[in-house]
């Protein structure tokens, strides 16, 4: 019980890379790739000066419902001023992304989904994907579940913020905070 409580604490930190154990010469999410939904590689230096809400998805989680359309309009309402949604379906929780990619793009359509999607991935364990490994690098514990995790990466591409149990008015503020500064780069 006590390292579970120690865990959420852990989780739920919020602040500057400057608060984190994150070093910005291991590099940033500039640094990465990862294939997206329809197999094209995609190098993350396209994303330069843009603040990243990253998360894992699943098609079949209970969290879809709520959580799909909170993204998809995140990206509506700030894509212009330079935010971009990154989802990295992952079946590492419960099975519930079993289906191939194309189904997944097909399936979420009907949240009008928009934003970059990428190839299934894992978020834990010894096939994390390097831009996970990137993000827990910067807020230790493993992902615990479909859509639990919402990471910010700021316009410099360093990790800012990982958010757990924050309420989607929170991660909105937080965003507007973070698309209000000028990248350093």
């Amino acid at each position: 019980m006590f390292s579970t409580a120690c865990q959420f604490v852990k989780h739920s930190f919020r602040g500057t890379y400057k608060d984190s154990k994150y070093a910005p010469s291991m590099g940033t999410l500039y640094d990465l790739k990862a294939v997206d939904i329809d197999g094209k590689e995609i190098a993350f230096n396209d994303y330069k000066g843009k603040v990243a809400l990253i998360t894992n998805v699943a098609c079949l989680c209970g969290y879809t419902e709520g959580t799909y359309p909170f993204l998809a309009s995140m990206y509506k309402k700030y894509k212009d001023d330079g935010l971009v949604v990154m989802g990295f379906p992952s079946n590492q929780f419960g099975g519930q992304e079993p289906w191939p990619e194309a189904k997944i793009k097909e399936f979420v359509q009907k949240y009008d989904v928009q934003f970059p999607m990428f190839a299934k991935i894992d978020v834990n364990g010894p096939n994390t994907h390097p831009v996970y490994a990137l993000l827990k690098g910067a807020y230790p514990g493993d992902v615990t579940w479909n859509f639990s995790s919402k990471f910010v990466v700021d316009r410099n591409g360093v990790p800012v913020a990982r958010f757990e149990k924050e309420s989607f008015e929170e991660i909105e503020k937080f965003l507007q905070e973070q698309l209000q500064q000028k990248p350093k780069l």
